[in-house]
């Protein structure tokens, strides 16, 4: 059984084959909080002052903090969790990215949600690759924060 919205796609493997151009909705809204952005900064040694000078960052064309542009991508780990349920999946994993844009950035205090599309899906030894176009989206920002193909390998139990 297939079935997709606004809560995303549950299916099994064998109809996740079937289901390029599925689209799988999006999250619930969430805030980009500035402790987020710090731990995210610790933990990757990367502390520019866009992202972690709260008041040096006013001074900028960005009006304040912004989260790192991998933070943002890193969204879309949680998000397609959020999106596919894969009932007879024993594991996923990230396989890798084709193409990633960040046309805007996502300011600190700012509300999140991310939205995907199943691109395509191909068998490989032991289960299917799938294709996932994932939009960070940023609530009332024209633009998104984050456009990604995610490529995921989902593999069955036996």
């Amino acid at each position: 059984m297939t079935s997709a919205n606004t809560q995303g796609l549950v299916t099994d493997i064998a109809g996740l084959r079937e289901s390029a151009g599925a689209q799988l909705g999006h999250t619930d809204w969430q805030e980009i909080t500035q402790e987020q952005v710090n731990q995210f900064a610790d933990a990757t040694d990367d502390h520019q002052f866009i992202h972690v000078d709260v008041e040096r960052a006013k001074q900028t064309p960005f009006g304040g903090t912004i989260a790192h542009g991998y933070l943002t991508l890193s969204l879309m780990a949680p998000m397609m969790q959020k999106l596919m349920t894969i009932t007879d999946a024993a594991m996923g994993v990230n396989y890798g990215l084709e193409k990633v844009r960040f046309p805007a950035p996502l300011p600190v205090g700012a509300q999140w949600r991310g939205v995907g599309e199943i691109v395509e899906v191909t068998d490989v030894p032991g289960g299917v690759q799938v294709h996932v176009r994932g939009t960070i989206e940023v609530k009332d920002q024209e633009k998104p924060a984050c456009v990604a193909e995610c490529v995921v390998r989902m593999y069955g139990g036996g």
